[in-house]
């Protein structure tokens, strides 16, 4: 779209790119977050490297499923995980302070961390989900939900 203006007895004209309405629909909230994730994602790169999370690996072992997280740097107590709704939710949090006194300064530093996965268990069995962690890698054993076969039944002809 190009728009002209007068600037000091002058024209002057610009481009005017990048812009789009918002359209009166139902999905007027829907379409206004994706926007704003475009813009975002415009501004700072569509590189997942700016997320910070952990490294999982996920493997299929047969009757079960091993998720080892790397988590270096954090201890046990640091850790949560939660199942709710259908998801396994894997967060850690360091809080790290340094106080150190030297000739006739202090000097106070502190570094905080926090990162959060969530994982679709659907077809795990969720009772029977163990952890373990050592040497900065969190292991998790995800048994794979049983299948009930339904009970042999007999349809009578009528």
């Amino acid at each position: 779209m190009e728009n002209k203006i007068l600037s000091g007895g002058g024209e002057m004209e610009f481009m005017m790119f990048g812009l789009m309405p918002f359209e009166n629909s139902n999905d007027s909230f829907r379409d206004m977050f994706r926007t704003l994730d475009r813009m975002e994602r415009g501004f700072f790169g569509n590189n997942d490297s700016n997320v910070c999370q952990f490294r999982t690996d996920i493997q299929d072992e047969g009757d079960h499923y091993l998720l080892e997280a790397e988590l270096p740097g954090f201890n046990k107590e640091d850790i949560s995980i939660q199942v709710s709704g259908g998801f396994l939710t894997v967060s850690a949090q360091h809080k790290e302070e340094q106080n150190v006194k030297e000739k006739n300064y202090v000097r106070k530093e502190r570094r905080f961390g926090s990162y959060s996965r969530s994982f679709d268990i659907s077809g795990i069995d969720s009772a029977g989900i163990k952890a373990s962690y050592q040497d900065g890698i969190l292991n998790l054993t995800l048994p794979k939900a049983k299948k009930e076969l339904p009970a042999t039944q007999t349809i009578a002809i009528e």
